[in-house]
């Protein structure tokens, strides 16, 4: 087992890496201070999973919610679903809930536990690749809004990530290759050497080699847990991680929430970034074909889908969270391996890219 250790002060908290760590009780239970605990998992997990927690859990007076699986789910209603169970098995303040899935599971019970009696105690055991090494890290919290994906949400911190490699076994091609877009993100925006490594790697990774991919975990929450601890709210070099994600965001909601799961949209995302970066005169021709070449090699989308006409895409960019006075702050590239914050785009180079991605 790895540690990595997300450093925010008296909110500091460990992330968990290794293999067949849902057994490992001791890890669990230093992490719940009370008695009661929620597990929220979905239906595509929970069948997986719960049974395999369940031991470690026989210590406390634990219940279980199972909410529908896909991110069409991540919203209000489905929510209500957690705090119905909690208030029903009359959960108090000293309570913890345990999020035990992907990405969406990961993100709804951590609002759901920044809010429950105004805060309670939440651990997080990421069951996808994406989530693992992006999602459950950070405490970034959220449920969609038909108009915009993750506009209600908070920055609530877990007291520990469970991230177990064990169980991407079980993950479909799809959703391991979603996964990998966000690991490839990090190359990207701070660590070349990383990407020359994905490069190397990738047919391990695609292969789901499990060493391999637990290299890939660690590297990848290494840099997030860097970046977090700089700027955990997200005013200024958080929001590196954001790549692909403007463009991304757009392409999840304008095609409906899950149409296209949200590495692919970041993936086609990234593509676009680079364009943009390309047209500001940062990156070569070669360098954005080199980007390119390693998302169809994940088979990943490099285009954004063509039904979304250049002008709904700005529309939908204009919603995003990045959008501060006005201004839509998006993140570029200077090279493989340096990403830039930047606000004051061309209208006109932005316009460019989308029209140029708007036919293969």
């Amino acid at each position: 087992m790895h540690q990595l250790d997300v450093k925010l002060g008296s909110r500091s908290y460990p992330i968990y890496i290794g293999s067949q760590l849902l057994t490992r009780t001791e890890l669990l239970r230093r992490h719940i201070p009370g008695q009661q605990v929620m597990v929220v998992s979905n239906d595509t997990v929970a069948p997986l999973y719960l049974d395999k927690l369940a031991p470690s859990l026989e210590a406390f007076d634990w219940h279980s919610v199972i909410l529908p699986d896909g991110e069409e789910y991540k919203d209000m209603a489905t929510w209500q679903i957690i705090f119905d169970a909690l208030l029903e098995a009359r959960f108090d303040r000293g309570c913890t809930l345990l999020a035990l899935g992907g990405g969406v599971v990961g993100d709804m019970t951590g609002f759901a536990a920044a809010c429950y009696q105004r805060g309670v105690n939440f651990i997080q055991i990421p069951t996808t690749l994406l989530a693992q090494v992006d999602s459950s890290v950070g405490g970034k919290t959220a449920i969609n809004h038909p108009q915009g994906k993750n506009m209600i949400g908070a920055f609530y911190q877990p007291a520990c990530v469970l991230a177990d490699t064990a169980v991407l076994s079980t993950l479909d091609d799809r959703q391991l290759r979603a996964g990998l877009a966000e690991v490839i993100k990090y190359g990207l925006i701070r660590d070349s050497l990383f990407f020359d490594w994905l490069e190397d790697n990738l047919t391990d990774l695609l292969a789901g080699k499990e060493d391999t991919l637990a290299e890939a975990i660690q590297r990848s929450c290494q840099n997030k847990a860097d970046i977090v601890a700089e700027d955990e709210h997200e005013h200024g070099i958080r929001a590196l991680l954001n790549l692909g994600h403007t463009f991304g965001h757009a392409i999840e909601t304008g095609m409906g929430y899950g149409q296209w799961l949200h590495g692919e949209a970041v993936a086609a995302g990234m593509v676009m970034a680079a364009d943009l970066s390309q047209r500001l005169g940062w990156l070569t021709s070669d360098k954005v074909n080199r980007i390119e070449r390693l998302m169809k090699a994940a088979r990943l989308p490099v285009r954004p889908p063509q039904e979304l006409s250049s002008r709904r895409f700005l529309k939908l960019m204009a919603i995003d969270k990045k959008v501060r006075a006005g201004k839509l702050t998006l993140v570029l590239l200077k090279d493989i391996g340096k990403g830039v914050i930047v606000n004051d785009v061309p209208a006109q180079l932005l316009t460019e890219t989308l029209s140029a991605n708007h036919h293969d």
